[in-house]
């Protein structure tokens, strides 16, 4: 019987801690993950909105072009040998893009 009383008292934990250690764990997982994603995918969003004409793009699919013209949610590309390509604006890869331009950047310089 002693035993059991033992067990019983010291297998209680305050409750409070519990929800205080998920509340971090939430917490931990949306500034370290949801956050960033967010971000990075309305930095994907403005660029893809901000397209003109002329700008050379590479697409998710890895073609590259120049953009020719634009309409409400798709672009026009020229690539190589002026074959015309007609994608969605979502099609266009913003991180590689970016890369590109650094890259051209470092080879002006």
């Amino acid at each position: 019987m002693n035993n059991i009383t033992i067990l019983d008292s010291a297998g209680q934990a305050n409750p409070m801690s519990f929800y205080l250690m998920m509340g971090a764990v939430i917490f931990v997982m949306y500034w370290f993950m949801l956050r960033p994603q967010n971000k990075k995918r309305k930095e994907a969003q403005a660029y893809r909105e901000n397209i003109q004409k002329g700008d050379k793009i590479v697409t998710i699919g890895g073609i590259h072009g120049k953009v020719d013209s634009l309409k409400d949610t798709t672009v026009v590309i020229v690539v190589e040998g002026g074959m015309k390509i007609e994608m969605e604006k979502s099609a266009v890869s913003m991180d590689a893009s970016m890369q590109m331009t650094e890259e051209s950047v470092k080879q002006a310089t």
